[in-house]
């Protein structure tokens, strides 16, 4: 029974503390295990003071579950470094049974009295008899069964080099096997970041700005989170001052740090190496890239993919036929070599080992792209898909809106001067309508308007005073129902700039309808290579989804070569086009950004959320990209396929290899010896072999 106890406790946070958590225990390990308990957003461990704390999630907890799961963890196992959890699913690979099968193959090979080389042999054999009993009474016949009946029949022959031998091999095997399954959860988990415990940020204090140092989990949206060279950044949002390098390869596999300045966009778990940001805290917590990279490694060390069930269903129905095969060698050559040959050789530990050690390396080598995905079933559903659905907006285009065209209503207003006046109103705001502004106006040498407080309208647009007259920047209902301004003398201009597809802001000054800027979302330059080369790897079906009226989606769809164009799309007409597919026999894989593409992310196979998505988008996709490149989408299918290629070789291959060891073990050709020998390398090899990078170029 584990020792915790509770120290302190509010609605939202209980601290308790456990003799059994020393200095010398594995904090992180402990950490994502008390994580993975339902209604747990958060837990951190205090091994000076003996105490880990617990914070609800949103919808709240049921402390009677929680202790319940609390009484199921052995603390000491995390604190005990021979048998520490580095993981959630593997305990660390233990040597020592190595080193006693080694010690006793080398006794019995140097003494020739029989008595003690069978004590010997007994002893170091003792452990696997244990599981392979144990596993006998609790699932029947397994491999650890026929491993313990093999080593069992040449202890009974008095040969005691084959059991020792063959000891020596299994322990070898299965130290190996369980460090190779260990290093790939451990390449997963090493694209979670470390936990970040404080980080400043800038408060004013009577008239002046001081920073305070605060725990990161007391971070709010809207705070200015400030962060120097040489620190992570704890938080997602925007820099609003300071300048930057910034390595940001722990997201996006990206390498050569890039310039981070006032506007841009930052994630979490990136690195300043040079400089310094002040950073308005736009997501924090649970809500952050990092918090929901765990999400995804959690996800990801637990999923099973249909083929890997499949392979272990497979490897259980194949250990009564080795046994077989065994009793009918015996009754056929009436020779107990024989049987402790074919007992030595089954197909379970490649068959249940190599499929899972080949997706998770797969998941890592996309992680470390910047791609992050929910665990094999994803890879193994993006490998047969045939369909790819796009909603236009911010995957086939950018999703950042460029300013084309500036139109003036009033001959004594320029259209420089109109685009540096809501510059000068815009540019205290992050929204993409704003940035685009912005940055036209910088281009163009931008010169600042004095003005008043400017009034933020949610929805609507902004409102100020220059030159002791009102300016209203926004939206045509903004701007027609709630400022009464007229437009019936430009509708003509303004309908032929909405036909063309075109984003239209709105000038409003002293109650005149000054002028309108047109923007654009400009299609990717790599767009259609990208469905090109998607095409290449599998896809029959390209569908685009948009909200633009049918002539723009039109030359759209043409230009990028898609196969079917959907415009004047509603939100939820999106999930209808998903299921209208799938009732068709197609897989479908939906790539979108917005927060009403939740329902066609769930509704797809596979849903692929884009690096600026909403969260609610990232939150219920499959695969999310930590990059803003579309060129990750032909990356993440070709490594689906190549994964599955790598498992089904795998599969053919350790049945293949085997059957004929098996074959040659039964006939006498094989000793138990080179029958243990050639198994164990198979395996080893196999499991080596899923651990390789794929190459998906």
């Amino acid at each position: 029974m584990n020792r915790f106890f509770l120290k302190h406790e509010s609605v939202e946070r209980r601290r308790y503390g456990s003799f059994d958590i020393t200095c010398k225990c594995d904090t992180d390990a402990l950490t994502v295990r008390l994580e993975s308990i339902n209604g747990i957003k958060k837990a951190k461990v205090n091994p000076i003071a003996s105490t880990f704390t617990l914070y609800a999630d949103s919808n709240g907890w049921n402390i009677s579950e929680v202790e319940k799961e609390l009484s199921k963890i052995d603390f000491k196992v995390f604190t005990n470094n021979s048998h520490r959890k580095k993981l959630i699913k593997y305990n660390k690979s233990d040597i020592s049974g190595l080193y006693r099968s080694v010690g006793a193959l080398a006794f019995i090979t140097a003494t020739n009295m029989s008595g003690m080389k069978f004590l010997i042999t007994l002893l170091v054999s003792t452990p696997l008899f244990a599981k392979g009993i144990n596993d006998f009474i609790k699932k029947g016949f397994t491999s650890k069964v026929l491993e313990a009946m093999a080593v069992g029949v040449s202890l009974a022959r008095k040969d005691y080099m084959a059991a020792n031998s063959t000891n020596t091999l299994l322990e070898l095997g299965e130290y190996i096997e369980e460090s190779t399954a260990q290093k790939s959860d451990e390449l997963i988990k090493e694209l979670g970041k470390p936990n970040i415990d404080k980080v400043w940020i800038e408060k004013v204090v009577q008239g002046k700005k001081v920073l305070k140092q605060i725990p990161s989990h007391s971070v709010k949206i809207g705070n200015i989170v400030v962060v120097g060279a040489g620190e992570t950044v704890a938080i997602d949002g925007h820099v609003v001052a300071g300048m930057a390098m910034v390595n940001q390869a722990s997201m996006t596999g990206e390498y050569e740090p890039i310039k981070k300045e006032r506007g841009d966009r930052i994630m979490s778990g990136v690195i300043i190496k040079e400089g310094q940001l002040k950073i308005w805290a736009e997501q924090v917590g649970d809500n952050t890239a990092t918090a929901r990279i765990k999400h995804y490694i959690l996800s990801s060390l637990e999923e099973k993919s249909a083929i890997g069930l499949k392979a272990s269903k497979l490897a259980d129905k194949l250990v009564p036929v080795t046994l077989g095969l065994s009793a009918l060698s015996y009754l056929v050559t009436q020779n107990t070599q024989n049987v402790a040959s074919v007992l030595q050789a089954d197909y379970s530990c490649a068959l249940k080992l190599a499929t899972p050690v080949a997706f998770k390396s797969a998941i890592a080598q996309a992680g470390k792209n910047g791609i992050l995905v929910k665990g094999a079933k994803v890879l193994e559903a993006l490998s047969n898909a045939d369909t790819f659905v796009f909603d236009k907006t911010g995957t086939l285009t950018h999703g950042e809106l460029e300013v084309i065209s500036v139109t003036s209503f009033d001959k004594h207003w320029s259209k420089e001067e109109i685009l540096n006046l809501t510059a000068s109103t815009e540019e205290h705001y992050f929204h993409p309508v704003a940035e685009a502004v912005v940055k036209a106006a910088k281009r163009l040498g931008f010169i600042h308007m004095h003005h008043e407080e400017v009034e933020f309208i949610v929805a609507h647009g902004v409102k100020t005073i220059v030159a002791e007259k009102v300016v209203t920047i926004g939206s045509r209902h903004f701007l027609e129902d709630d400022e009464r301004i007229s437009f019936k003398e430009y509708e003509d201009k303004i309908n032929k700039s909405l036909e063309e597809g075109k984003t239209i802001l709105y000038v409003g000054y002293d109650g005149k309808l000054l002028g309108m800027i047109e923007m654009f979302d400009k299609v990717r330059q790599n767009a259609k290579s990208v469905i090109e080369k998607l095409r290449t790897l599998g896809a029959k079906k390209i569908v685009m989804l948009t909200g633009d009226v049918s002539s723009r989606a039109k030359t759209i769809g043409e230009e990028l070569g898609v196969d079917e164009v959907h415009a004047n799309m509603l939100p939820q007409s999106k999930a209808k086009i998903i299921n209208e597919l799938k009732s068709k026999g197609l897989k479908v894989v939906f790539v979108g950004d917005g927060i009403n593409d939740a329902p066609a992310l769930i509704s797809a196979d596979v849903g692929i959320s884009m690096f600026k998505g909403a969260d609610i988008t990232k939150a219920t996709a499959d695969i999310s990209l930590m990059k803003d490149d579309i060129e990750a989408l032909s990356q993440i299918k070709a490594l689906a396929n190549r994964a599955i290629e790598r498992v089904h070789k795998n599969f053919n291959t350790t049945v293949g290899i085997n059957s004929a060891i098996l074959l040659g073990a039964s006939t006498g050709v094989l000793t138990p010896i080179i029958t243990a020998a050639l198994h164990n390398g198979t395996t080893i090899a196999l499991l080596l072999n899923s651990m390789k990078k794929l190459k998906v170029g």
